[in-house]
């Protein structure tokens, strides 16, 4: 019987390439300055890149978050002003909430080109900082009923600051993280921030009645300074621990040649109806009810009153991530379609049941509108990487990936125009109406719009997007 050596042959690392850069370390400048950032070497990706790369995920998640609640402070916090003496009419609580979506959609667009200008630590700590302004601002005019509405619209135009912020974050990560990983990445960083919605409209009304001691009301100036030691902490974070890649800072090219691509603006008309959906009735949910079902716009709950409207932001950003899981399965327009169709269904049955006057019906059919609006957030986002790479051409100097880059953010700019566009259309609605009816009955009416659109640009039986499963 024949004795058989049993030998395991490791292969000999790979001998390192004169003038290449390390693959074991991270080659780190004065600020914080990646010289070597390598996520498609294997090497380097295993080695240092993976640790750092999440790092940096954590930070911006966490500034990300911060920048959604301060967006949204006013779309709750506008429910406790007649309470607290503030003389305002309908028309003038949906411009408090429309206002913020509008400059955070406008600044969304300068914001997706600072990575490339300044670095992306630096610009997050400096995005970070800029939250001071709008929640001690909220604080001061808060503290006395006698602040002029105009000063009320100023301040609250200054939370969209915290909207501008999604641009930069996501421009930043996208450049941390390997093509297979850059998916889940920007999903977590997304869906990250979009619960920052739903946190505020939980935490500002325990923290404006639990905190309102000794005073006669709700203590309104707590709706922003609850924010600022956790904004000041997240700035900390990202100066201490964040990093500037060298090769990103010079990618305004990239960004700026992404606007000339016809698919930029395509997908920016469905992101409208995706994400600006979400953030749209993100934003005015809270007077929704407080004007259809006033007996619910406040629970009292062991002596703090707790929101019902936190749920819709809530579901929604936790469906976010479904919806781009989804959108790996069966393609993201195919899943944004069927969004769309369910999203008119859904409209319109808040329209047929209104007469009911039943509140508990009445949540459940919008905490649907908000499931169906995360995933179609998911999903549309999730066509931008490939739509780029099917219709960018081979030769173009730029690239497609450098492009589908900067289309993430400034996609999301033209999406953030959603949020201002729905309050409007309902504050338009009560106004000549005195109802919210016909707003429901456009809105849904624009959502089929907006499925036959998708089907036609990416579903179109025989189009090369579709063969694709775009």
């Amino acid at each position: 019987m024949a004795l058989t050596e049993d030998r395991t042959f490791t292969a000999p690392a790979p001998e390192a390439v004169p003038g290449a850069p390390p693959t074991d370390r991270l080659v780190v400048g004065p600020g914080r300055w990646v010289s070597n950032w390598q996520p498609e070497e294997p090497r380097f990706w295993n080695g240092p890149g993976r640790p750092a790369a999440r790092q940096n995920l954590y930070w911006s998640v966490f500034c990300e978050f911060l920048g959604f609640a301060v967006w949204q402070l006013w779309s709750v916090t506008v429910v406790f002003l007649p309470a607290a003496g503030f003389d305002l009419s309908t028309s003038q609580q949906f411009w408090l909430v429309s206002l913020p979506p509008l400059v955070g959609a406008v600044l969304r667009v300068p914001y997706s080109f600072t990575v490339a200008l300044f670095g992306g630590r630096n610009w997050t700590v400096i995005s970070a900082l800029l939250l001071l302004v709008p929640t001690v601002a909220l604080a001061v005019a808060l503290s006395t009923p006698h602040t002029p509405v105009w000063v009320l619209f100023a301040v609250a135009a200054t939370a969209g600051f915290g909207g501008g912020n999604f641009a930069s974050s996501m421009a930043n990560i996208t450049f941390f993280f390997p093509a297979q990983e850059k998916g889940a990445a920007l999903g977590l960083n997304a869906a990250g921030g979009n619960i920052g919605v739903a946190v505020a409209q939980f935490a500002v009304p325990l923290a404006v009645t639990v905190l309102a001691i000794g005073t006669f009301g709700p203590a309104l100036p707590m709706a922003g300074l609850v924010w600022i030691p956790l904004i000041l902490i997240a700035a900390w974070g990202a100066h201490r621990y964040m990093h500037n890649l060298s090769h990103a800072r010079n990618d305004l090219k990239g960004s700026l040649s992404a606007l000339r691509e016809p698919h930029l603006w395509l997908i920016a008309l469905i992101y409208i109806g995706t994400f600006g959906s979400f953030m749209g009735f993100g934003s005015v949910f809270p007077t929704l009810i407080s004007i259809m079902f006033p007996a619910f716009s406040g629970l009292e709950l062991w002596g703090a009153v707790i929101s019902m409207a936190f749920l819709g932001p809530l579901v929604g950003s936790l469906a976010r991530p479904l919806g781009g899981r989804l959108a790996d399965r069966r393609g993201g327009a195919t899943v944004t379609l069927a969004c769309f169709l369910a999203m008119a269904a859904v409209t319109a049955g808040v329209v047929l049941t209104l007469p009911w006057q039943n509140f508990w019906l009445y949540l459940g059919l919008f905490l649907a509108l908000f499931t169906l609006t995360g995933i179609a957030n998911g999903s549309s986002y999730r066509m931008i990487p490939l739509v780029f790479r099917l219709t960018v051409r081979a030769d173009d100097p730029v690239g497609h990936e450098r492009k589908s880059s900067a289309a993430l953010g400034l996609i999301g700019a033209v999406g953030g125009f959603g949020g201002f566009m729905i309050p409007q259309v309902l504050r338009a609605s009560h106004s000549a109406h005195g109802s919210f009816d016909a707003a429901f009955w456009a809105l849904a009416a624009a959502y089929l719009v907006l499925a036959a659109f998708t089907y036609l640009v990416y579903r179109r039986p025989g189009s090369m997007l579709a063969r694709a499963h775009v």
